[in-house]
C-alpha cells in the first residue's frame, strides 16, 4: 500500500469520524432544543394553572381572615357556599377541585412528554423540578390537625392522568376544560370515583377552614415559589405576588 492510500484511507476515516460525531451533536441539540420549547409551552400552560390553584387557595384563606374579623364582611366560602345560591354552592365545590386537577394534570403532562434528565444542566428547569416535587410532598403531607385536600403521590398522578385530555398528542396535550371537567363528572363513574373525595373535602373545608389553615397556608406558598420560577420577570402576573405572599406569611408564622 503506497503512501497516497494510506492518506486517503486516513482522511476518510477522520471524516466519517467527524461526519458522525456532527450528527450526533447536531440530532442531541436539536432534541434538547425540542424539549427546551415543549418546557417552555407547558411550563406557561402549568404556571396558569399553579397560579389559578394558588388564587383559589389565597381566596379561602383570605375569606376565613375575613370572617374572623369584626363586622358584617363575609369570606370567599361564606359568601359563595354557606350563604350563597345552589349554583355558587355546586361552582364552588367544582371549580375548587378542578383547579386541583388541572394542576395536577399539567404536571402529569409535563412528566410523559419533557424528558428532564436530559435538561439536567438547566438550573431553571432544575428549580421548576424541585419546586413541583416540594408541592407533591405538601400535598401528600399527613397532618394531625388536618388532612383536607390531601393526595398521596400515587393518587395526585392518577388524578393528573384522568386530567390529561385523551386527543392530546407528545407536544401537544392538554388538561380538560372546566366543561369537559363537569360533565365527566355527570357521565363517567370512574371519573367521578376519584373526583368524590375532593369535593367531600371542600364541604368539610366550608364548614370549617380553620384546621386547614396552615396546610393550604404551606401549598399555597410552594406554589407562588414554582410560579417565580417558570415566571422569574412577573411578566404573566406582575401584580398577585405581594398580597397573596401577605397571607400566606401570616399564616405560616402562626
Amino acid at each position: 500500500m503506497d503512501a497516497l492510500t494510506v492518506v486517503s484511507a486516513v482522511v476518510a476515516l477522520v471524516g466519517a469520524v467527524s461526519t458522525a460525531v456532527l450528527g450526533y451533536w447536531t440530532q442531541r441539540r436539536l432534541r434538547l432544543m425540542e424539549q427546551r420549547n415543549l418546557m417552555d409551552s407547558y411550563g406557561a400552560s402549568l404556571a396558569w394553572a399553579a397560579y389559578d390553584l394558588q388564587s383559589r387557595l389565597y381566596n379561602i384563606l383570605y375569606g376565613h381572615e375575613t370572617d374572623l374579623s369584626p363586622g358584617p364582611s363575609r369570606g370567599w366560602m361564606t359568601s359563595f357556599y354557606s350563604h350563597g345560591t345552589p349554583e355558587e354552592r355546586e361552582y364552588v365545590r367544582r371549580s375548587t377541585v378542578f383547579v386541583l386537577g388541572e394542576y395536577l394534570g399539567w404536571v402529569e403532562i409535563l412528566r410523559r412528554d419533557v424528558q428532564f434528565l436530559d435538561l439536567g444542566q438547566s438550573r431553571a428547569n432544575q428549580r421548576a423540578m424541585r419546586e413541583i416535587s416540594a408541592i407533591g410532598k405538601a400535598l401528600n403531607h399527613t397532618s394531625a390537625a388536618c388532612n383536607l385536600l390531601r393526595l398521596w403521590r400515587v393518587e395526585q398522578r392518577a388524578i393528573g392522568e384522568l386530567m390529561v385530555h385523551p386527543d392530546g398528542e407528545p407536544g401537544r396535550r392538554r388538561c380538560l376544560g372546566y366543561a369537559e371537567f363537569c360533565e365527566k363528572l355527570e357521565v363517567d363513574e370512574v371519573f367521578s370515583r376519584w373526583i368524590a373525595p375532593l369535593i367531600a373535602d371542600v364541604d368539610r373545608l366550608a364548614e370549617d377552614t380553620a384546621p386547614a389553615v396552615f396546610r393550604l397556608a404551606e401549598i399555597q406558598q410552594k406554589l407562588i415559589d414554582l410560579i417565580d420560577v417558570l415566571d422569574p420577570k412577573a411578566q404573566r402576573f406582575p401584580q398577585f405576588r405581594a398580597p397573596s405572599r401577605a397571607i400566606t406569611s401570616i399564616r405560616l408564622a402562626n
